[in-house]
């Protein structure tokens, strides 16, 4: 009797790869993807497991790297059960195909950060719940005039950069990504000193102009935070933000643009798909309602009125945020753009991971890599399974 290899082999099955949806197996051991000619001809092992998918579609994990809450949480308001809620989130996102996501606090009071922050820990994945690859800090370091759902409460500028942001949020261990706006006081510093420590900087709910945008890239800002919201519209004598989609800085900028068919016109969705391809990130930016029906919500400190499933701060057309899930973006966008199947689906695993530094773990099927993957029906997109690490952590109802 052969010794067992601990190999898992998907056979019958269209792997997104390389930019390519190619008919391949997939073979996994140990929660990562193996090359199977290493399989083959090294080890000459066979698959304990064989799945047949069925000419089903395998894609890479989705990663949602800006996410207020759902299903009733909101990440920046609910400290009493930080932990619960957001594994109750983080659960509920494996039946989108997320398999990884960044929870995102918008401008809070100081004692809300003292609270919450430290007890959202980056966390991996399983039946448990999506990945939790660390805290998305929306705010309080952006522009009055820009605000949008924020607070104006709590805005304040980083004076002493780094020194600001910490004397705000407290410890940073469990930060993944800073949105702030670049022309504030300090904000200059603030970039390089969190650049410094790896975590990422987002521009964001910000008059920047141009300049200050490359600036900031300089510095080490490489996102752009939803795209033509809360930002300077684009001018064609100083394109504002906007314009850092076709700057001449030598690095790649991302930019998470939200495609629920709200915020973000259909043409508004070609133009920057078309100008900066590489770069465009969906994002779900989802409150408190997702997954909820029309009613009152919560974001931080703001009140939210869902009506016919938008979201607005309450008594206002402020929109703030959205009630779609990533896999819904995803859909919305393909109809949107008419792009490709692939270059729609990498959009929302591919980039991030890119965006984020993590494309030799996350974000691709590529041998070495994390098993995180969705099995999805090739012409409707509806999420059929869900597995982190190999394992299937969701399987939707038949």
């Amino acid at each position: 009797m052969k010794p067992k290899s601990g190999l898992t082999r998907f056979h019958n099955c269209n792997i997104l790869r390389g930019g390519k949806i190619i008919k391949e197996d997939l073979w996994i051991r140990d929660g990562k993807i193996v090359n199977p000619e290493q399989v083959f001809y090294v080890e000459q092992a066979e698959a304990d497991i064989t799945i047949d998918c069925d000419n089903l579609l395998l894609t890479p994990g989705f990663i949602d790297i800006q996410i207020n809450g759902g299903w009733g949480i909101d990440f920046s308001f609910d400290s009493d059960n930080v932990e619960q809620g957001v594994y109750k989130v983080a659960k509920e996102l494996l039946a989108h195909g997320v398999t990884s996501f960044c929870p995102t606090m918008v401008t809070s009071d100081k004692n809300k950060y003292a609270s919450i922050l430290p007890r959202i820990k980056k966390t991996p994945g399983g039946k448990h719940g999506a990945t939790i690859l660390g805290v998305h800090l929306e705010g309080p370091f952006i522009s009055l005039a820009k605000k949008g759902a924020h607070s104006d409460d709590y805005i304040i500028n980083p004076d002493k950069g780094l020194e600001s942001l910490r004397e705000i949020y407290g410890s940073l261990n469990n930060v993944i990504i800073v949105t702030l706006a670049p022309e504030l006081p300090g904000a200059l510093d603030a970039i390089k000193g969190l650049t410094s420590l790896g975590i990422k900087v987002a521009l964001g709910h910000s008059t920047a102009n141009l300049a200050d945008g490359e600036k900031a890239v300089k510095c080490g800002a490489n996102l752009i935070t939803h795209l033509f919201n809360a930002m300077l519209p684009f001018h064609h004598r100083d394109p504002g933000l906007v314009g850092l989609l076709a700057t001449t800085t030598e690095k790649q900028v991302f930019y998470g643009i939200i495609s629920d068919g709200i915020h973000t016109h259909p043409a508004a969705l070609r133009i920057a798909c078309r100008t900066n391809s590489d770069g465009l990130i969906l994002v779900s930016d989802a409150v408190a309602a997702q997954g909820l029906p029309d009613g009152t919500y919560s974001i931080g400190p703001m009140s939210v009125s869902v009506e016919n499933g938008r979201a607005y701060v309450v008594g206002t057309k402020t929109l703030c945020g959205s009630t779609s899930a990533l896999d819904e973006c995803i859909i919305k966008f393909k109809e949107a753009t008419d792009c490709s199947l692939e270059y729609a689906l990498e959009t929302a695993s591919l980039h991030p991971a890119k965006a984020l530094g993590i494309e030799h773990i996350k974000g691709n099927l590529n041998y070495g890599c994390d098993a995180d993957f969705v099995i999805m029906d090739p012409k409707t997109l509806k999420v059929l399974s869900t597995w982190i690490a190999g394992e299937c952590v969701y399987t939707a109802p038949k």
